[in-house]
């Protein structure tokens, strides 16, 4: 695969910069030479910025601030949509609120960002947007519906809209990173009712998915493929990282729906049920 090398340098946005995949993503992008800007809510409160990062302002859930993003940062040749929440627990037990909002962060967001960028793209006919989904969009298990939707979602954005902007000079890439150790699980918002039925399950879920991210794959890692995948010359429409990718894409495309659905429940501690 050829690589964009830095001597052709770009303007790299990153979202979510100041921790995890974002931060060795951005971190990644200015090794090899190219102009990075990183988002987050609170610039100014970074905890441990990154050298060559120029940080911006950004909130997923307010869609004028990637209006006021773009225009801050001017030219954008890469755009990396990897800023989102995670979210856990019953459907039952989740507010419609709750879900509005995990949606409005995850998924509208990001597509107001990428609606943002693409003029410009469009007019230089050169550009390139990246969505970070997860591996849940592919492999959903019980407890983690909302969250795999909205991966699943963004997806079905930058496979639909990659033909559509294609014409123009501008790729579409998504990647899906599976368990990473990035301490993802300490800012989960959980969704449990105090009397829950489902507070047994969940608990069990909730313990095999703490054990699976501790032994997850690191966000460094992870980073570089999202980096190689973006800075191809010819780009594949999708990426997978983690959780033997390569092994368990092949067993979905061979095997039966509900075996798969039955596989990813044990993977997560939970055991096989016929409805």
């Amino acid at each position: 695969m050829f690589v964009v090398g830095a001597s052709h340098s770009k303007v790299v946005l990153v979202t979510g910069a100041s921790s995890g995949i974002g931060a060795d993503v951005a971190r990644a992008f200015v090794e090899r030479g190219h102009t990075v800007y990183g988002t987050s809510r609170h610039p100014e409160t970074v905890a441990d910025p990154i050298r060559g990062v120029n940080y911006v302002a950004l909130d997923n859930a307010d869609y004028e601030s990637a209006e006021a993003c773009v225009a801050k940062v001017g030219v954008i040749d890469i755009l990396i949509n990897n800023a989102g929440e995670s979210q856990a627990g019953a459907l039952e037990d989740t507010s419609m609120e709750s879900i509005e909002k995990l949606f409005a962060v995850n998924v509208f967001g990001p597509i107001a960002l990428t609606k943002a960028v693409l003029p410009g793209m469009r007019e230089r006919g050169a550009g390139t947007v990246v969505m970070v989904g997860s591996m849940l969009s592919s492999f959903p298990v019980a407890f983690r519906s909302n969250y795999a939707a909205t991966k699943s979602a963004l997806k079905a954005f930058a496979f639909a809209t990659r033909r559509e902007v294609a014409p123009y000079g501008i790729r579409m890439i998504s990647v899906e990173p599976g368990t990473i150790a990035t301490g993802i699980g300490d800012r989960r918002s959980i969704h449990i009712g105090e009397h829950s039925p489902y507070a047994a399950e969940y608990q069990t879920l909730a313990a095999a998915t703490r054990k699976n991210e501790d032994a997850g794959i690191d966000a460094a890692t992870m980073a570089r493929v999202i980096v190689d995948a973006a800075l191809a010359e010819h780009p594949k429409p999708f990426y997978a990282k983690g959780n033997q990718a390569g092994l368990v894409f092949a067993l979905r495309r061979l095997l039966p729906r509900q075996f798969i659905l039955d596989m990813t429940a044990r993977k997560h501690g939970l055991p096989r049920v016929r409805s």
